[in-house]
């Protein structure tokens, strides 16, 4: 089981980059959450099987029509085990 914390940098904000990234969760069975920041970024955590949740990362690095990525930052979070995935209010 994997789990990351991840922060994406660039215009990801007003682009359905939240409804995106729960989309491909669903997908691949990965639970967790993402929410918007103050400072323009967004913040996720990924919890699932190793390569759904790189296949999650690697849509993330694409985004959905008017984004642009411009950096995926990811470490390691702590395994826990949501049920769901959901989207959170700006942090």
């Amino acid at each position: 089981m994997a789990a990351a914390s991840v922060i994406v940098r660039g215009r990801v904000q007003g682009v359905g980059f939240r409804w995106f990234t729960q989309e491909a969760a669903q997908e691949h069975g990965v639970t967790g959450w993402v929410r918007n920041r103050r400072d323009g970024t967004v913040e996720a955590e990924l919890h699932g099987a190793d390569a759904d949740v790189r296949a999650v990362l690697d849509a993330m690095a694409q985004g959905p029509n008017g984004a642009h990525v411009d950096e995926v930052a990811v470490t390691d979070a702590p395994v826990a085990e949501p049920s769901t995935f959901e989207i959170r209010g700006t942090a």
